[in-house]
């Protein structure tokens, strides 16, 4: 299978060196040769129909700061569509920075990809939450696959999940922590008693949190994942318009040492059901499993047959997220 990876930030980088770790074994066990025929960033790309080697790729990255300083291969301002135009490939990653004011580029990758004949695969938050029906259906009338597990969680199993092994059930809620950010920040309030802003000052020393954290800290990035969950598992029709969303910033030490002698902790916790639509702090017991700690990700599907199903997972990071990105290019090769 050839794939073209657009954008080659952290995720970008984590896909190369998944490939690169498990290439011998996914031969092996699936008879997937996964070979990147292109990679691009926004300085430009690399493209060979022979293969590009992923060390070398992160090699180079790693000193120049952009693909397009691969040997032989690369080539400055090749960016975006025209990318697109001039790789050979059999599916899309994209995995370009989330944009949740219009979903763009990535929203457009996609569909040229779906209207080319081309699978994707996406870690991208943003048209998904904006533009879902839309991606769905082009995926659809052009009979190609589309696959965004690495959307929501990480690498905690949900989408493929409810999918495939709670393919009988209907799904009347879900429940979930799902923004790895704001799970650090609360988890080490209550654990240290510090406040609000020197922990999430720490988050961000610690490159957990970003130089600027609004989109996680007032609960946006959540209500992109629960967008993306409502219309992908529930059915449901809604965008990031639809959510009602209050975040963090506003907890102090006093509400969480509060709650921790009750016996409950302070969480972000998205939801989904019916009547309700909502990103917001709640009191979860401890000791259960919304319970979690530092980046960790937890949802509880609420469903007609199999009643509640909680899964957990690292919520963030680099290699995380590229194992759910890989095991949707395996799925649409075993498919």
């Amino acid at each position: 299978m050839n794939i073209c990876i657009m954008g080659f930030g952290a995720v970008g980088k984590g896909v190369a060196k998944v490939i690169s770790i498990k290439k011998d074994e996914l031969k092996k066990k699936y008879g997937l040769d996964l070979k990147i025929t292109g990679v691009s960033d926004s300085s430009g790309a690399a493209i060979s129909p022979d293969g590009l080697d992923p060390n070398l790729l992160l090699e180079v990255k790693e000193k120049e700061g952009r693909v397009s300083q691969y040997p032989e291969y690369g080539t400055d301002n090749l960016t975006g569509l025209n990318f697109l135009e001039k790789v050979d490939y059999d599916c899309l990653v994209e995995v370009t920075p989330t944009n949740i004011d219009d979903g763009e580029p990535a929203r457009s990758h996609m569909l040229k990809a779906f209207k080319d004949g081309k699978d994707v695969v996406t870690s991208n938050k943003g048209p998904l939450a904006l533009n879902f029906r839309e991606l769905t259906e082009a995926a659809l009338s052009n009979k190609v696959k589309f696959k965004y597990e690495a959307s929501v969680g990480g690498a905690m199993p949900i989408i493929n999940f409810a999918h495939d092994t709670l393919a009988g059930c209907n799904f009347e809620s879900i429940f979930g922590i799902l923004n790895g950010t704001t799970n650090y920040i609360l988890s080490r309030m209550a654990k240290e008693g510090s406040a609000y802003e020197q922990t999430l000052k720490e988050a961000q020393e610690m490159g957990i949190a970003e130089t600027d954290p609004t989109q996680d800290v007032e609960g946006l990035d959540a209500a992109c994942k629960i967008v993306i969950l409502a219309n992908s598992i529930m059915n449901k029709d809604v965008s990031l318009k639809d959510v009602y969303i209050n975040g963090i910033s506003k907890i102090n030490q006093e509400s969480i040492l509060l709650a921790k002698k009750e016996g409950y902790l302070i969480k972000l916790v998205a939801e989904a059901s019916d009547d309700t639509l909502e990103v917001s702090p709640r009191l979860v017991k401890s000791g259960t499993p919304f319970s979690v700690d530092g980046t960790m990700n937890v949802a509880t599907l609420n469903t007609d047959l199999a009643e509640d199903v909680t899964v957990v997972g690292r919520g963030a990071g680099s290699i995380e997220t590229a194992s759910a990105i890989l095991s949707d290019l395996i799925n649409i090769w075993k498919s």
